[in-house]
């Protein structure tokens, strides 16, 4: 029989903690100068919550060997545990094998095409209502308002949340949790520490919206018009009657598991690459104009570059993660059941080999067939890509076109440029992005 070493690639001397620390709230500096000392693979030892042995990926080659792998190899629910705590054990994030696969076919059809169109026009009012109230020829922060408007936006299309008063009690809430210091996820090892400071408003975070969210679901079961409903919310209720009748219905936990996902995982990361949109937009006039021109005349493929370029350059998500189930060969590496594998969505983007003129906002390239696949990975690959791809594009091409008809974009003044920082777990605009808008004369 062969032995598997145990022997990981290369990576950092540090201790494990320290990794793990610099892996929380500095990961690009730390994956950039990994990258650099140890070669397109490399092992990061970290500590709870995180992985103990943590190999790093980043060639195409690799990506894609790792996306086509048998999903009971390689657990994508295992090497996610860090968000257990808030999305919930059923979470299709958390998920895996053949749990993962019937929550994926019960909200697949909530994303597919015909459902997109249908939400697009409700996606286009929220999106109008909100930049109609935007102060006009004011710096604003892209940043909040965009996590405003598509929190909105989630709240009314998977929450199918109406009501400005029951939207108004979830969405600060929820916008807590985006807000989550790392320190939280530390904690999570400790449960004890659950009875102190930030952990116990943190939990108590948590129980208000799980309240909210059981209320609203029970509220829903009782509602007479749920089947003339289109939300995402009413469509999951749903499951277990009409064409589908043999499908077990989903539990009240269950439910809440898929909603709370959907509601964080649905506006956070769009918001964000909405934000770094406006930031290039604003600080390259003449893409500016072609956008402005492309809303003009409904060219949604430019927009929708636009957006795809911002999520390339300003990588929202940074990695992937599998956690193998059996000892396994990838990339030519012997590695050890226990592992877990990340695909480097930031390290892939920022690949001089994947993206010529890496530095620059090009939104041509996703028009002129010179990205390759499996180097743009915002939403993942493989059996697990995000659900919500689709959406989120459509989305963010609605609210640029809004935003583009009505403003002129600039940045304040001595305003060049923008770092990222780390936000759960997430990459935003350190600053929030700000500009300035001037309103255009006609629209």
């Amino acid at each position: 029989m062969r032995t598997v070493t145990t022997t990981f690639p290369p990576g950092p001397p540090l201790p494990s903690a320290l990794q793990a620390a610099m892996y929380a709230k500095w990961r690009g500096a730390l994956l950039s100068a990994a990258q650099r000392r140890y070669g397109d693979v490399f092992t990061l030892h970290l500590v709870a919550p995180y992985a103990e042995n943590l190999v790093v990926f980043n060639r195409p080659e690799h990506i894609r060997e790792i996306f086509a792998a048998d999903p009971a190899d390689l657990h994508a629910g295992e090497g996610n545990r860090l968000l257990v705590h808030i999305m919930g054990e059923h979470s299709v994030l958390l998920t895996d094998e053949a749990e993962h696969a019937r929550a994926r076919r019960l909200l697949m059809p909530a994303f597919a095409g015909s459902s997109l169109r249908g939400y697009r026009t409700l996606v286009e009012a929220i999106a109008k209502t909100h930049i109609e109230r935007w102060s006009r020829d004011a710096t604003v922060n892209t940043l909040d308002r965009m996590n405003d408007l598509t929190l909105d936006i989630i709240l009314q299309v998977v929450f199918g949340l109406t009501d400005e008063q029951r939207r108004g009690e979830l969405a600060p809430r929820l916008r807590r949790i985006v807000n989550v210091n790392p320190i939280i996820f530390f904690g999570w090892k400790y449960p004890r520490l659950e009875q102190y400071g930030p952990w116990k408003r943190f939990r108590a975070n948590q129980n208000a919206i799980d309240e909210l969210l059981y209320s609203e679901i029970a509220a829903r079961r009782a509602h007479p018009d749920l089947d003339q409903r289109a939300d995402v919310l009413s469509r999951l209720l749903a499951v277990g009657s009409g064409e589908n009748p043999s499908d077990t219905p989903l539990s009240d936990a269950e439910l809440r598991d898929q909603l709370i996902t959907l509601l964080l995982a649905g506006h956070e990361t769009t918001a964000s690459a909405l934000s770094w949109a406006c930031h290039e937009l604003a600080a390259d006039p003449a893409i500016q104009d072609e956008a402005r021109r492309a809303a003009h005349d409904g060219d949604d493929k430019y927009l929708e570059a636009v957006l795809k370029e911002a999520m390339r350059l300003h990588t929202v998500i940074a990695a992937t993660g599998r956690k193998l189930t059996r000892d396994m060969t990838i990339g030519g590496l012997d590695l050890p059941r226990g592992t877990v594998v990340s695909t480097s969505i930031l390290l892939a983007h920022a690949n001089p080999g994947n993206y010529p003129d890496v530095t620059e906002f090009r939104p041509d390239r996703f028009l002129d067939g010179s990205v390759s696949p499996n180097t743009w990975l915002p939403f993942g690959g493989g059996v697990r890509r995000c659900l919500g791809a689709g959406f989120s594009l459509m989305e963010g091409t609605a609210v640029l076109r809004e935003l583009l008809t009505r403003h002129t974009l600039t940045l304040p003044a001595g305003k060049t440029t923008e770092r990222a920082r780390t936000r759960n777990i997430t990459r935003v605009p350190a600053h929030g992005a700000p500009i300035q808008l001037t309103p255009t004369i006609s629209h």
